[in-house]
């Protein structure tokens, strides 16, 4: 077995949790054998913020820790990234890539329980762990869930499951359609029958919703996930996001920067025009509808959006 992990970080988004991910991270790779894995990051950060890279240094430095670090010294986007770290994981012939965020903390054996669980479930292209929230804040770990894996819905609605919830175990036999893009363990053997000419994520999502495009190329390609719930993992998002109802939408919609929601609203409109021939009548009708409400919405309260659709009509 050959491991890569595999993670993306940029400017003080990610810096501030370096020393906490990087320490969780080598107390669940203790579990295994030294030989058998290799982790790297790409650091998307600009050329002059170095707050990443440093604390990356540090930490290795003091505790004999390496990684395989790459830049160019820009923000390529967090698809060309990962492709970028796939690209060397091919490289080494790794059998398994895990892809993880670097605002996670980890159980200490939960990369051992991932790599058991696909190795026991062959037929897996890509094991999801169990990722409660983690209230960075208080720096405490709850037992509210953040995703036990991704669902598409009729309308090409993406949700994580059980999200929000109490964990009670309620999920762990759950069928799912693929890992969240916070966290989640590949086949690379497998992983690469659905792989594009510029790599595994569609670089054509710059930030934003290319988990989903994965996801449902594996669903196109019949390729399954399985939950691995013994792997638990914890993940930052703040309280309000896992409210519920209109009013939570809007208010954590607007704490968004414009940039952020335009990645969002131009990407859910990508993954429309790529798959809506791929879809139900049913789910057809939904989209539609979906697509007026989204004008809708945009031409009241977000009309900054409104230029997306000059980009969308040129993908047409």
């Amino acid at each position: 077995m050959k491991l890569v992990i595999g993670f993306v970080t940029y400017n003080q988004f990610s810096s501030k949790y370096l020393a906490y991910f990087l320490p969780s991270l080598k107390d669940a790779l203790s579990f295994l054998d030294k030989k058998d894995y290799r982790v790297m990051v790409f650091d998307n950060s600009d050329s002059d913020n170095n707050e990443n890279r440093l604390a990356l240094e540090f930490f290795d430095y003091k505790h004999n820790f390496k990684i395989d670090y790459f830049n160019l010294d820009k923000n390529i986007g967090f698809g060309r990234a990962y492709n970028h770290l796939f690209y060397q994981a091919e490289k080494i012939k790794a059998e398994y890539f895990l892809v993880i965020n670097p605002d996670i903390i980890l159980e200490k054996d939960a990369i051992l329980n991932l790599v058991n669980y696909l190795e026991l479930e062959s037929h897996h292209v890509a094991a999801a762990p169990k990722i409660l929230r983690w209230d960075f804040d208080n720096l405490k770990k709850t037992r509210q869930i953040d995703s036990c894996g991704l669902l598409v819905k009729p309308g090409l609605r993406f949700v994580d499951l059980g999200q929000g919830k109490a964990d009670k175990g309620q999920y762990d036999k759950s069928k799912i359609l693929a890992p969240t893009g916070a966290a989640g363990l590949f086949r690379m053997s497998k992983l690469k029958t659905i792989k594009l000419k510029n790599g595994y994520f569609d670089p054509q999502f710059f930030m934003y919703k290319e988990d989903c495009d994965l996801a449902y190329r594996l669903k196109l390609a019949n390729l399954t996930t399985g939950l691995a719930s013994k792997s638990v993992m914890y993940h930052h998002r703040t309280a309000a996001f896992y409210d519920s109802g209109l009013l939570a939408f809007f208010r954590n919609r607007l704490k968004k920067s414009r940039e952020v929601r335009a990645w969002s609203f131009y990407n859910q409109h990508l993954i429309f025009l790529k798959y809506f021939t791929k879809e139900s009548f049913f789910s057809k009708i939904v989209i539609l509808l979906q697509v007026g409400i989204f004008f809708i919405f945009s031409l009241i309260l977000e009309q900054f959006n409104l230029k997306q659709y000059k980009k969308l009509i040129h993908k047409l």
